[in-house]
């Protein structure tokens, strides 16, 4: 890097004459989306409060791509440049890292994933996160002879594709393990569970009972498998108490905060809330809150938070730089992991399963034109590509008869595209939130959908071409949450038995960088505060053990963590 002047340095960052201001982003009606800029800082009003030389800085900005310092005051990037100029802003107070050639980038950003909720059930669950029938069937009876009786038993985390018995657990699986208490197993995806014949009993339900619009109760020989899909869930569900009190609701923040900040996640798009609110600025308020939380309200919550919401006058943006009101959540379809997202085509092994949709069309209509008379983002989970088809025709319904200059309708995982849908995802200015850790960690799944498919699955070599600013999303407990293990995925789209799936998709390790955080912040209307390492936004960054773009691709996601810092402050420490 070459030498320069302090006074040319401040002018090169935009420092110079008191400090620059990071840029603020319109939210949908025109609303301050990204909580205002704020001053970058001046050096000459005082010495930084951190500053990090001798790195490796991707700082993922196109003006000053590479660093190898930077400095921090008042919780944001007061400069970014060569080690000799940042040094000139260090003082008596200042914590100076001596990185030693390691590598910084910026914070990373899982632009959709379920914190609270996976929170809550780490809390209170029993992890099923195993990989046979019988440590399912143990996990189960050993809560159960801890519970009293009549009460339910909850597992979650559990996987199909990742037992070795090679089927999945049904309800006499369960039954055998637990017959007094009734029991509910989630998958992991979160659209289909496990029940045993207590929990039906209780909900009235028999090998009779017709599948409701939107869902499935699985029969073999007539009988119940004990599998339930989609919204057939909802009269099992319903039964089960919510069993927990603030205090808890609190604790569960803190608890994935510190599992989610031990990644390098620095924001995390919450995207379908009831009550959460509430718990982030709980956490926030005793200093337990561990990354920046972008809200989004889910549409139908029994909590109603979204009418009582709209009622007061709040939309998208209302908060601050740590929680914030996002857009609202509806889903469309089912799940790309389940094997239930609707499509044009079917599945292999299955001539005549489509998936499933969970809204019509009319509803999909309904529900976007809401959220924009509002002054909502709106976010609609659709997986397969005729979901996504409906949530485009009315995103463009929409901008024909409410246009709005930069509404940043969202497509939540967006799993199967084509041509015709990537270029009317660009002309409607939608955002894409793929899975970023699927194709890794979830590849015993992908036979279901064979090659051919794969090819247009999790699409982000297509969404970059057609200049689409994918952001990078874990939907965490269905994936892994860790952003390493996404860039590895995105990089070699290959699985954890060494299968490639959909090789056409493979990105560069700096664009799976970029779809982890500046896309991501782009996503919630604030790559002006956040997103890259650029003097005046957010200082939050993450120190890395080794570059993620000169280790082996296959072993990028086993580079350590050493440290994440969110506003200047370590949130994670190895």
């Amino acid at each position: 890097m070459s030498d320069f002047t302090r006074r040319d340095f401040m002018a090169l960052t935009g420092l110079a004459a008191g400090g620059a201001a990071a840029a603020g982003c319109a939210g949908p009606g025109g609303g301050r989306g990204s909580g205002g800029g704020g001053a970058a800082g001046d050096a000459a009003g005082g010495h930084a409060d951190i500053v990090v030389r001798g790195a490796t800085v991707y700082t993922v900005d196109d003006d000053v791509p590479r660093a190898e310092a930077f400095a921090v005051k008042g919780g944001r990037f007061l400069a970014v440049g060569s080690s000799a100029d940042v040094s000139n802003l260090i003082g008596p107070g200042t914590d100076v890292i001596e990185a030693g050639g390691m590598t910084v980038v910026p914070g990373f950003i899982d632009a959709h994933n379920h914190p609270f909720y996976s929170g809550t059930k780490h809390l209170k669950q029993v992890s099923l996160d195993v990989r046979s029938i019988d440590a399912i069937k143990s996990a189960l009876s050993e809560r159960a002879q801890n519970t009293p009786p009549g009460q339910w038993v909850q597992g979650f985390l559990y996987d199909d594709t990742k037992l070795e018995d090679g089927r999945p657990l049904t309800r006499a699986d369960i039954d055998d393990a637990v017959a007094d208490h009734p029991v509910s197993v989630t998958h992991r995806g979160g659209h289909t569970g496990v029940y045993n014949s207590r929990a039906f009993e209780l909900a009235g339900i028999t090998a009779d009972t017709p599948d409701p619009p939107g869902g499935k109760y699985y029969k073999e020989n007539g009988e119940l498998t004990g599998r339930v899909a989609e919204l057939a869930k909802e009269p099992l569900e319903s039964l089960i108490p919510a069993g927990t009190t603030r205090a808890e609701r609190q604790e569960s923040i803190r608890l994935i905060g510190e599992r989610m900040a031990a990644a390098g996640l620095t924001s995390v798009h919450e995207t379908g809330a009831g009550n959460d609110l509430v718990s982030y600025q709980d956490a926030h308020a005793a200093g337990e809150l561990h990354f920046r939380a972008y809200v989004f309200p889910n549409a139908g919550d029994p909590s109603g938070l979204f009418d009582a919401l709209k009622t007061a006058g709040i939309r998208t943006g209302f908060g601050d730089e740590w929680v914030k009101v996002g857009g609202i959540k509806y889903g469309a379809d089912g799940s790309a992991s389940e094997r239930t997202m609707a499509m044009s085509t079917a599945y292999v092994g299955r001539p005549d399963d489509f998936g499933i949709l969970t809204m019509n069309q009319e509803e999909i209509h309904d529900a976007v034109d809401d959220a924009v008379r509002n002054g909502w983002q709106i976010g609609i989970h659709a997986n397969g590509d005729l979901a996504i088809d409906m949530c485009l025709t009315a995103f463009e319904r929409a901008q024909r008869e409410m246009p709005q200059a930069d509404p940043r309708f969202r497509l939540e995982h967006c799993s199967l595209v084509n041509d015709d849908l990537l270029r009317r995802i660009r002309d409607v200015g939608a955002i894409p939130t793929p899975f970023y850790t699927y194709v890794h960690f979830h590849g015993n799944k992908w036979g279901e959908y064979g090659a051919e498919k794969m090819e247009w699955m999790f699409a982000h070599r297509r969404f970059i071409d057609y200049g689409i600013p994918v952001a990078g999303a874990s939907d965490y407990p269905p994936g892994p949450f860790e952003t390493l293990m996404g860039i590895q995925s995105m990089v070699t789209r290959t699985d954890m038995q060494g299968r490639e799936w959909g090789p056409s998709q493979k990105i560069t390790v700096e664009e799976a960088l970029r779809v982890c955080t500046i896309n991501g912040a782009h996503a919630a209307f604030e790559e002006g505060i956040k997103g890259s390492i650029t003097a005046g936004k957010l200082a939050d960054f993450v120190i890395l053990a080794e570059d993620p773009h000169a280790v082996d691709p296959f072993a990028i996601k086993e580079i350590e963590i050493l440290r994440t810092v969110v506003g200047g402050r370590a949130t994670y420490e190895a």
